[in-house]
């Protein structure tokens, strides 16, 4: 399976860093046009979404979790209001590391 970010430039760099491949996509529309496209790959197993671009698009990305078998969670952005996020713990704990 595999795992793809979608979100602001510096979201998707932090896991690119890891190892995890991207789609950087600034606007909420183009975010869930590449979500959709991403859940349509039966490869991929979890898309890791930041939350800045996710909070016009909630009740889409509710109906396409309904939808398709893949995994779509929201991450604090990077820079975020919320505490510093450490993107490599959260992955693991995901993951069940």
């Amino acid at each position: 399976m595999k795992i793809f970010t979608v979100g602001s430039k510096s979201f998707v760099t932090s896991f690119q860093l890891a190892g995890v491949p991207g789609i950087i996509s600034e606007s909420p529309e183009k975010a869930l046009d590449d979500i959709k496209k991403l859940t349509d790959d039966s490869d991929v197993g979890l898309i890791l979404v930041s939350d800045d671009v996710t909070e016009s698009i909630n009740d889409e990305l509710t109906a396409l979790r309904a939808e398709k078998s893949t995994l779509v969670f929201a991450l604090p952005a990077t820079g975020s209001e919320k505490s510093e996020v450490d993107y490599r713990v959260m992955l693991k704990k995901i993951l069940g590391v």
